[in-house]
């Protein structure tokens, strides 16, 4: 009996090669497997594709629940963000691809698993520290860091050869990824950083601003203890409100990002990503968080913020410290419950209220009117000790140019 390969397999362009090239390289028995993370595809065209090109098997793996209420969830509760602009979409789902490949690799005896990340990007990080932190005595095999394709053409050119069918147009070779939460786009102009992407024929999800309805729209989010749980008033689970927010936000614009980020091997890469329904969840657990939450634990939990989006980036999910600031984030989200509503135009999003029973904003105190709680002579000795350091100091420096 042949070894089995688990390949992680997408049905796009990498893996359609892959699965030849294992077998013209190894002596084994390809076994692909799908996983469901919410992206759109014809997972029965796609099982097919990898029997014709070779496999042994398929499967499609549906983990798109779990995906949102233990990976993308622990996420947005931190509100953790890579380089101030990128949501996680790929970098959250990775650590669970890698996951539940292994899981597969067990139940069919694998010696190895496979993945079709370049040499050069993050994912090659993300998927080997992943099966690693579940199965180190499994080989990984990754074509990019080993065989002679050096790009996508060479790819189209190899299937071609071999009389396979490209899973694509050349007009349109992106390397993209998608899932429920996001798509990113990677290649042809964008690899200019000083060329506009070319929104009207790239984006998927989302409309170009400029195309946007006239009007505007109003979306109110309710959350409960920081997870999102109801749009517009009618409850959703996670699913269904991120394909739901997805809609609206990517009808108006919204979410839509091109950034030159620093990638883990140490290279700069451009990318453009679509997350309209992440971008309105980001900003609307932020504005409940603004009333919710006292000043020291939000300014602590924008430290911890950087540090998750370091770490989500960076492939390191199942570590102790993820799992950790994870557990604190938790802690601080049993207030934060309520609606926010707010308004999208053309791109933009605008908080149009938040209402929350645990609420910190107190009228009677934050009015400029004086009210019970707030006497205004009791600042004057707050700040003489609030600014004592800057007194003495003030007074030390006079007395020394005094002496002089």
């Amino acid at each position: 009996m042949k070894k089995k390969i688990v390949l992680a397999y997408s049905g796009g362009l990498d893996t359609t090669v892959i699965i030849p090239w294992l077998k013209e390289n190894y002596d084994c028995d390809i076994v692909a497997v799908c996983v469901d993370v919410g992206q759109e595809a014809d997972w029965n065209t796609i099982t097919q594709r990898a029997l014709d090109t070779g496999a042994l098997s398929c499967y499609v793996a549906d983990v798109k629940q779990q995906y949102v209420e233990e990976y993308v969830w622990p996420t947005l509760k931190a509100n953790a963000c890579y380089e101030d602009k990128y949501l996680l979409g790929t970098s959250t789902a990775r650590p669970l691809i890698a996951k539940v490949l292994v899981e597969y690799a067990r139940r069919e005896g694998a010696v190895a698993i496979a993945h079709g990340a370049t040499g050069k990007g993050n994912d090659q990080v993300r998927f080997d520290l992943g099966i690693m932190a579940f199965a180190p005595d499994l080989e990984i095999i990754a074509p990019w860091r080993i065989w002679d394709i050096k790009s996508r053409e060479e790819e189209i050119e190899y299937l071609e050869k071999r009389r396979i069918p490209v899973p694509m147009k050349k007009a349109d070779s992106y390397s993209r990824d998608d899932n429920l939460w996001h798509i990113s786009h990677e290649g042809l102009e964008l690899e200019d950083p000083a060329t506009e992407p070319s929104l009207g024929t790239m984006l998927k999800m989302t409309v170009p601003p400029e195309q946007a309805p006239d009007t505007p729209v109003y979306v109110a989010v309710e959350f409960e203890q920081g997870i999102p749980v109801g749009v517009n008033g009618i409850k959703l689970g996670g699913v269904e409100l991120i394909r739901t927010l997805n809609k609206i936000g990517g009808a108006h614009g919204v979410g839509i990002v091109d950034l030159v980020e620093n990638r883990v091997v140490g290279m700069k890469s451009r990318g453009v990503y679509e997350t309209p329904g992440g971008s309105i969840l980001y900003y609307a657990h932020q504005e409940i968080e603004h009333v919710c939450l006292d000043r020291q634990t939000y300014a602590f939990k924008q430290q911890v913020a950087q540090k998750m989006g370091e770490l989500i980036y960076g492939g390191l999910w199942f570590t102790p410290l993820r799992e950790a600031l994870t557990a604190l984030v938790d802690s601080t989200q049993k207030t934060v419950t309520g609606t926010v509503r707010l308004k999208l135009y053309k791109g933009s999003i605008r908080s149009a209220g938040v209402n929350a029973p645990y609420s910190l904003y107190n009228a009677s105190i934050a009015s400029f009117a004086t009210g019970e709680l707030y006497n205004h002579a009791d600042a004057k000795g707050f700040i003489r000790l609030y600014g004592l350091p800057i007194l003495v100091r003030s007074l030390m420096e006079r007395a020394a140019g005094g002496a002089t």
